[in-house]
């Protein structure tokens, strides 16, 4: 061996030892993650009773900590219809959900012994609203995930909001935040032991460092039993996959796996005075430009406190589903497209990379066009229909290597009212010409 490469090597290897202390990237764990790019997330709790914002509404003032908590007595899930949920879930085309376990006001939607601040011992519900959504998820082919706030702005052992005066040095007062590990670390192990989630959804950990969290023997509680359970990277970077939130990545992400985190409006939680709907279209759009970048795209919806899911939310959800059951095949289970400059539009490729699948934005007709393919085209067809199209090279040289442009025209007849995706397949894997041109 070289002696050039042999350090390398060896500083690789080391490198990547440490890297794995923290973030596990396991191929087999991380396979249906992968394949799955969609993901609905439920943020749902107290805060629906008046439609404030989930705990930031007493921690930034809008409502005191007293008349917030109070909405406690307003939670009936009255018209809480599980199996509804996650067929809805499951006709959206998505592959797992995520619900709010507990936000940071500290209120547990399951039946938690570490104390008595829960949806079943004290509001009208009376009944632990969890198990039965887990149980029809799975019934329904849908994995689970579990949103678990580490912070808890209620519990008296916590050290108070960021801008609350009695806000305490953990040094000050080690017992405190040693009960306060106790509980949240038992809640975690409640949840680990009577739902086994798939995925675990962690927020809050902004607050404390990796060590002050026990950041690692949270994650070995959880592996312990279940070792295929995937964790965000919400743990003071030892998850598995990172959680950009709202902002839709212009640049593709360096992580090897990723989900954009969307409302469907401008808030988690049901808010009646919020109707800034995102429309299907736009809701698609973004999906094509999350999965075309190699993520996922976890998407919210805020049921109203007796458990219905607005009108509005149903339909986005059953037309991305019609969407996505049209073209399923450009979408779950593929992989990251063309990069930029080679087609105007999101793309995936097959995991062969022999079939290149193109979305076509706003409901463009053509001529498409996409550069620098380096490859022969044996067929192209627009999606979920039978239309072929006729591609035509313009600018191949004969006596040149650099490939021509490739441009399509597809009928108006053929495109789909949301976006439209075209199948090309290919002679070979995926080769792409990324010259400067010239001889």
């Amino acid at each position: 061996m070289s002696k050039i490469f042999l350090p390398i090597i060896l500083l690789f290897i080391v490198l990547n030892a440490g890297f794995s202390q923290k973030t596990t990237h396991d191929s087999l764990k991380m396979h249906w993650f992968g394949d799955a790019k969609l993901g609905i997330f439920i943020h749902w709790g107290i805060y629906a009773v008046k439609g404030t914002d989930e705990s930031w509404a007493f921690y930034n003032k809008k409502i005191n900590h007293a008349d917030y908590m109070a909405q406690i007595g307003g939670f009936t899930a009255a018209k809480y219809d599980p199996e509804y949920w996650a067929q809805l879930i499951r006709e959206s085309g998505a592959r797992y959900s995520v619900l709010t376990t507990k936000h940071h006001d500290g209120v547990a939607l399951w039946d938690t012994k570490m104390n008595d601040l829960s949806i079943p011992k004290k509001s009208p519900a009376h009944k632990d609203v969890l198990t039965p959504f887990y149980k029809a998820l799975r019934k329904n082919g849908v994995k689970c995930g579990a949103y678990f706030s580490l912070i808890d702005w209620t519990h008296p052992d916590y050290p108070g909001f960021l801008k609350d005066s009695t806000k305490y040095k953990l040094t000050e007062h080690p017992e405190k935040w040693a009960r306060f590990k106790t509980f949240f670390q038992g809640q975690i192990a409640e949840i680990q032991a009577q739902f086994n989630p798939d995925l675990w959804w962690f927020d809050g950990d902004w607050e404390h460092s990796a060590e002050e969290w026990e950041a690692p023997k949270v994650r070995r509680l959880i592996l312990d039993k279940n070792p295929d359970a995937i964790l965000n990277s919400r743990l003071q970077g030892y998850g598995d996959y990172g959680t950009p939130e709202q902002h839709v990545p212009v640049v593709r992400p360096k992580e090897p796996y990723w989900e954009l985190c969307m409302t469907h409006n401008n808030n988690w939680g049901w808010q009646p005075q919020d109707t800034f709907w995102k429309t299907p279209y736009e809701i698609i759009t973004i999906f094509a430009d999350a999965i075309a970048n190699g993520g996922n795209l976890l998407l919210d919806i805020g049921p109203k406190a007796d458990g219905t899911i607005t009108p509005e939310q149903v339909n986005i959800l059953k037309e991305l589903g019609r969407w996505n059951k049209k073209h399923e095949e450009a979408i779950f289970g593929s992989i990251g497209g063309l990069p930029n400059g080679h087609f105007y539009g999101p793309s995936t490729l097959s995991k062969d990379s022999t079939t290149l699948y193109l979305f076509l934005p706003a409901r463009a007709s053509g001529p498409v066009v996409v550069k620098g393919l380096d490859n022969q085209i044996k067929e192209a067809s627009v999606l979920g229909t039978t239309q072929k199209l006729t591609p035509k090279i313009v600018g191949k040289i004969s006596w040149s290597a650099v490939p021509g442009l490739v441009y399509m025209d597809v009928p108006k007849s053929a495109l789909d009212e949301q976006m439209t995706v075209i199948r090309l397949k290919l002679d070979k894997p995926l080769k792409l010409y990324r010259g400067h041109g010239g001889f």
